[in-house]
């Protein structure tokens, strides 16, 4: 028997939760140590799942299949096709980083305080977080996705309630409670989604007898399974549903700012680079995948949403207050042109949206923790509050402003190719809604410079003028992703050549073609 590599990417995260729990309340920094380590080791795993993925051979690669639940038959079913290796490489690199950033953030409050801060538990938690990701990208049986899909909500809710952010502007207890207002909301949104798509793979397994997504689709192009039309769109609605919440669609969106706000910076990054991923790589492997006719039933109605979110975003963005709410907003709008790359239906914006997902955690991780460290430093997420760090801490407004070009997807930073891909393949098959939503592109560059202007440039407000610049720590942090926003940003083959033919497969699954060019004969 092979080595299981799917299972042991997603184990050894999972151990790493529990074995960091375990380390006793006064080791602290052994438990940070542990954490870190396991991280690392994920890492490598990912690394190894990424060079001996072929992107040449078949569609799912490394498979595990082991008889699970029998009865039902519900299988340990495991797979891998060149998305979920680019979103497991990204989760797999991004955690290492979100544990050195929320090094402290876990650490015992001032004497006196109410609140008691497991710092063990913090870092099992993001641990616990990172396996259930990654087997969810692993997951060929339907019902073995939606368990993991569902659990990762926990210790979630957990991280956004139990360990908010400490720079608030009101008293101990009024931050406490919008923590697990925040937290509940999350919990609550996301359970409704998963309940639904719960009856939907439910109707699935009446329809079809198992939940294996390799075996269904064969049925369905070999023509042995066949479902009617409005049984496959009730389907693909319960599915969708639930991965519009996680992505997040508008109008589905309105915990993502409440959770951000009042999470740490790191975990706002765990939630928005990472978790949120889930969401739009489902709607690739199986919205698609499952209901062709229903997806293509939908997409009208979907670009129309996509749209929305594209533009609600980002406006919304241009008026906050608050950093950590203005970059929740900017990720809204973001979902939103991934969303509308997975629905043109074109290998240009399947293949931008899959980039999209990556980049957009890369650019979104490397701006909130910078501004994780800002806000720690002046104890406040008011952007009134700033002003002047540029000129008493250059190297941390320098990365500051780096993360906000890739933000708004400046060429030569990652996110330009996969906002440029997905912009591209709208317009060739839905030329309006790919007008429309190059506004996203001008309200971007708005929100983004206006935000830099307004903390980092101007006279030194009294309190910013003692701020220390970026750390070591902080900059082991920092310039990995700053270095890999730009090799992605002028090299991004090496992400392509391995999400190109997974498009291919998915644009075969809904039996799309890309539009031909119009092109008059020369007189």
């Amino acid at each position: 028997m092979s080595f299981p590599l799917l299972t042991a990417t997603a184990a050894l995260p999972a151990l790493g939760a529990i074995a960091t729990a375990a380390v006793p309340a006064q080791r602290r920094n052994a438990a940070k140590l542990l954490a870190l380590i396991v991280s690392l080791g994920t890492l490598v795993l990912a690394a190894i799942v990424a060079v001996r993925f072929d992107p040449g051979g078949d569609r799912y690669q490394l498979t595990e299949s082991h008889a699970w639940i029998a009865d039902f038959g519900v299988r340990y079913e495991l797979g891998v096709d060149g998305i979920a290796v680019a979103l497991i490489g990204l989760t797999a690199l991004l955690i290492p980083f979100i544990i050195l950033a929320g090094w402290h953030d876990a650490d015992p409050l001032e004497t006196g305080s109410k609140r008691w801060r497991p710092t063990q538990g913090f870092f099992a938690l993001i641990l616990a977080v990172e396996a259930m990701v990654i087997i969810s990208f692993e997951a060929t049986d339907v019902f073995l996705f939606y368990i993991f899909f569902e659990a990762m909500l926990i210790p979630m809710y957990f991280l956004i309630g139990g360990f908010g952010d400490r720079a608030h502007e009101h008293g101990e207890e009024t931050a406490a409670t919008q923590r697990s207002y925040a937290a509940v909301k999350f919990l609550l949104y996301n359970l409704v989604g998963g309940l639904i798509m719960l009856a939907a793979v439910i109707g699935l397994y009446v329809v079809a007898g198992n939940f294996s997504l390799p075996e269904i689709a064969e049925a369905r192009a070999n023509g042995t399974l066949e479902m009617a039309t409005t049984t496959e769109r009730w389907l693909f609605l319960g599915f969708f549903f639930a991965f519009a919440v996680k992505a997040p669609l508008w109008p589905l969106h309105t915990w993502l700012p409440n959770a951000m706000q009042e999470s740490t910076a790191p975990v706002a990054v765990l939630i928005t680079a990472v978790v949120d991923k889930v969401g739009t790589f489902a709607m690739l492997r199986f919205c698609l995948g499952l209901f062709p006719e229903a997806s293509t039933w939908a997409t009208p109605a979907i670009l129309v949403l996509a749209l929305i979110s594209i533009i609600y975003g980002a406006l919304l963005a241009v008026g906050q207050r608050d950093i950590k709410r203005l970059v929740a907003y900017a990720s809204i709008s973001h979902f939103g042109f991934i969303i509308l790359g997975i629905f043109a239906m074109t290998s240009q914006g399947q293949s931008g949206a899959t980039l999209y997902m990556v980049n957009h955690g890369i650019s979104t991780a490397a701006l909130m923790l910078v501004a994780g460290f800002l806000i720690s430093r002046r104890g406040s997420r008011l952007i009134a509050d700033y002003g002047g760090v540029q000129k008493v801490a250059p190297v941390l407004a320098g990365t500051f402003l780096i993360g906000g070009l890739a933000t708004l997807s400046l060429p030569g930073l990652a996110p330009f190719v996969s906002e440029f891909l997905v912009l591209v393949g709208t317009f060739a098959r839905y030329p309006v809604v790919g007008i429309i939503a190059t506004v996203g592109i001008v309200l971007a560059a708005l929100y983004t410079l206006v935000l830099y202007q307004r903390t980092m440039t101007g006279p030194v407000k009294a309190e910013v003028e003692g701020m220390p610049d970026l750390r070591v720590r902080e900059l082991v942090v920092v310039a990995p992703l700053v270095a890999l926003l730009i090799f992605l940003g002028v090299f991004p083959k090496p992400l392509t050549d391995i999400v190109n033919p997974a498009v291919e497969h998915t644009m075969s699954d809904v039996q799309k073609k890309d539009p031909q060019p119009e092109v008059e004969a020369a007189k």
